[in-house]
């Protein structure tokens, strides 16, 4: 049976950081305006606001099968205390700060309309980070990173997040505007 979890927790992971990447790649293009020809496509907004709710039950169920598979060895006190497992403490605390940090940015997203743009900006920003400590915990945790499509798809992503940053710090950001819910 633990092949069972641990097919189940290794696929609903590797889902949940390609939804995360998709997006985090989407977000920065709206804002940057780098991907001029794309950002004014509403399937991009479209393509940001479905992968960004989509990551939030395939890391559901890459936790409850961790949390499920005796050799894991993960209990409830670690989605809350980073970096207090047996083993792998330093992988698996990396992999719930950014869960921790992920659910921050999806909660204010939801409450977008009761606070301030700027405390949203604030919030949402911590997906760079978050995005960060999920690659170290892919990398220290992870066995997929030994299959060639993976490890190339995974390292496109981020040079294609790192040139993104690079041009976001470098262009000042565009204003988007909001699509109305019924219109999506």
């Amino acid at each position: 049976m633990d092949l069972a979890f641990w097919l189940l927790a290794r696929s609903s992971g590797t889902g949940s950081a390609v939804a995360l990447e998709l997006s985090l790649l989407s977000g920065m293009a709206l804002r940057t305006g780098a991907l001029g020809w794309l950002t004014h496509n509403r399937g991009v907004r479209v393509l940001h606001d479905y992968s960004s709710f989509l990551w939030l039950p395939l890391a559901v169920v890459h936790v409850v099968a961790l949390l499920l598979d005796p050799t894991a060895r993960i209990g409830l006190a670690d989605l809350i205390v980073p970096f207090g497992t047996p083993y792998g403490a330093v992988a698996i605390g990396l992999g719930t700060i950014s869960m921790q940090l992920f659910v921050v940015v999806i909660v204010s997203s939801w409450l977008r309309s009761r606070i301030t743009n700027e405390v949203w900006t604030a919030l949402h920003r911590l997906s760079y980070p978050a995005f960060a400590a999920l690659v170290v915990h892919t990398l220290l945790a992870g066995t997929d990173f030994a299959q060639a499509l993976i490890a190339g798809l995974a390292w496109v992503t981020i040079g294609a997040l790192a040139a993104l940053a690079v041009v976001r710090v470098l262009r000042p950001a565009r204003s988007v505007k909001a699509i109305p819910a019924k219109s999506r």
